[in-house]
């Protein structure tokens, strides 16, 4: 039988961030119930970056209060003051809320760091130490992004070799998984393949996720070759919202809508209801205020529409 997937929801965070519409804080929380109605076990919601920097999360705190119940959730925190402020959000809600985990984040192209956290990989790793101990103190998981691992805007190919290295020391320190993040959307299958041939002997690949961009058409393509290669984990954004406002072009997110009906199609129980799942998606494109990119989800509409109408 095919192997279960998890598809790990990113829209509201990885999503939302790089949209001009501010959406608010009820829109949020509605788009984050759909997800959770749809079925979704995992869900990025939102981010503890620095309002300046991405001021369409600066409602964190108030999203992070009223989650609600259904999957396991996730929040970015870039340092340890965004860490603080996640833990005391944590604490003033009500108890008994759904479960909170903590996600970081870095590239492994060091020219993409600098640009997106001034920071080298190295100072960026060592940035880690207070976070990633305490969360896991505190009884939260915590995952790691790898962006470019694939292609940098700034550098182009990436070495796989400085990847793995980068996705070692963060299980070192103590993350759960990691995220490998085609962030331009650069991948194709057989950089899948090498990148994972290399993880293979020195990480267990429970413990990595593929994030694939669909900016160049290839993400399905290359979530077939995580899949065949023995990763379960997959990061996809509802209606193929967002893409990185620190790399040029990297519009594209690999949408929810998407990837759950070709998992379906081959026989992967992913959890997730494709019904409720279009709601959702129809729901994001009303809150941002212009269509999206998805294929599945403006697919479906037009046939359901079109059988109503005959």
């Amino acid at each position: 039988m095919p192997a279960p997937v998890t598809v790990y929801e990113v829209g509201p965070r990885d999503g939302l961030q790089n949209e001009a519409r501010q959406v608010p804080s009820e829109g949020k929380l509605r788009l984050l119930r759909a997800l959770a109605e749809a079925g979704l076990s995992r869900v990025e919601a939102t981010s503890f970056v620095s309002p300046k920097w991405i001021p369409q999360l600066a409602d964190a705190d108030q999203v992070v209060a009223a989650l609600p119940p259904g999957p396991a959730y996730a929040v970015l925190v870039p340092n340890d003051k965004g860490l603080a402020r996640l833990l005391a959000a944590l604490d003033a809600r009500p108890a008994g809320g759904p479960r909170v985990d903590a996600a970081v984040f870095l590239s492994a192209s060091e020219s993409h760091n600098r640009r997106n956290v001034n920071k080298g990989v190295d100072e960026t790793l060592a940035a880690f130490e207070p976070v990633v101990g305490p969360a896991r103190a505190r009884g939260l998981r915590v995952r790691g992004y790898v962006s470019t691992a694939f292609g940098c805007p700034y550098e182009g190919k990436v070495d796989p070799a400085r990847v793995v290295s980068v996705a070692e020391r963060l299980l070192a320190l103590g993350c759960e998984q990691i995220s490998l993040g085609d962030t331009i959307g650069v991948g194709t299958p057989d950089q899948v393949r090498r990148l994972l041939d290399l993880l293979r002997p020195r990480v267990r690949l429970e413990q990595v996720a593929l994030h694939m961009h669909d900016t160049r058409g290839t993400a399905l393509a290359n979530v077939l070759a995580g899949l065949e290669g023995g990763v379960t984990t997959f990061d996809s954004s509802v209606g193929g919202l967002g893409g990185c406002p620190y790399a040029p072009g990297a519009s594209g997110n690999l949408a929810t809508e998407d990837l759950v009906y070709m998992l379906r199609g081959m026989g992967h129980e992913t959890g997730v209801d494709f019904d409720r799942l279009l709601l959702a998606g129809s729901l994001a494109e009303e809150l941002v205020g212009h269509p999206l990119p998805g294929k599945a989800l403006q697919a479906e509409r037009a046939a359901r529409v079109a059988g109503r109408v005959q």
